[in-house]
């Protein structure tokens, strides 16, 4: 197993070397030691490896990923798996704001809570929060699932598109354009597959509320000024 330690090795070098493996690499099980919460780790991995980091994390770690799995052994800082296209991060800890945000696939699991904006103009990406998430949380996201095992703050879903929502807990208040909805079967056929998906087979789907776009933002009208 290929360790580095960031207290040795600069984040540059380390994303270097993992951007040079190929798909047919052996080299898929990598350890980052001492990362003290430096930026941009495991920034841009394109090939099916595996990244255990020992540790707190800074600003957008794993962004853009794709293909990799990543465990994070500790709090991640802002934008963690930012535009993530596919794999998994896995943080075992507090996310900071824009967790998961544009993310396009892949799946993102939160074992603590996540701060203001987690999953903002997601486009595709399933994420999972253990805990709480912050205000203006799915803001203008457009496709993928959010799931919140706690509480969600202020103004959920603002100007949603066609993600949806599924919290266990209290939400604070809706955004704009965000409404409550009726689960059918597919959708709570949906929400046990990625509780699954986290480990979390036991959780009852029962348990969460599901919420979704009002669809009625999509074009413009003047009476609906206020709400833009």
């Amino acid at each position: 197993m290929p360790t580095c330690d960031l207290a040795v090795s600069s984040v540059r070098e380390l994303n270097a070397a993992l951007h040079r493996l190929t798909p047919d690499t052996n080299q898929t099980a990598w350890e980052i030691d001492n990362p003290q919460g430096k930026h941009a780790i495991g920034a841009g991995l394109n090939v099916p490896i595996e990244l255990d980091i020992k540790g707190h994390v800074g600003y957008y770690c794993a962004g853009m990923n794709k293909f990799a799995s990543v465990r994070i052994h500790g709090n991640a800082g802002t934008g963690v798996a930012e535009n993530m296209m596919s794999g998994t991060v896995h943080v075992m800890g507090d996310a900071s704001q824009s967790a998961g945000a544009t993310g396009r696939g892949g799946l993102l699991i939160i074992d603590g809570d996540a701060s203001a904006r987690c999953g903002i103009s997601m486009k595709g990406i399933d994420i999972l929060v253990k805990g709480s998430i912050g205000s203006m949380s799915a803001f203008m996201a457009q496709a993928g699932n959010l799931v919140v095992l706690g509480d969600a703050g202020e103004a959920l879903g603002d100007s949603i598109y066609e993600a949806t929502i599924f919290v266990r807990g209290q939400v604070k208040s809706l955004g704009a354009d965000c409404i409550e909805k009726p689960m059918a079967d597919e959708d709570r056929e949906r929400l046990a597959a990625l509780l699954g998906r986290a480990g979390l087979d036991d959780t009852k789907v029962d348990d969460f509320r599901m919420y979704g776009s009002a669809r009625t933002l999509y074009h413009f009208h003047v009476d609906n000024a206020a709400s833009y």
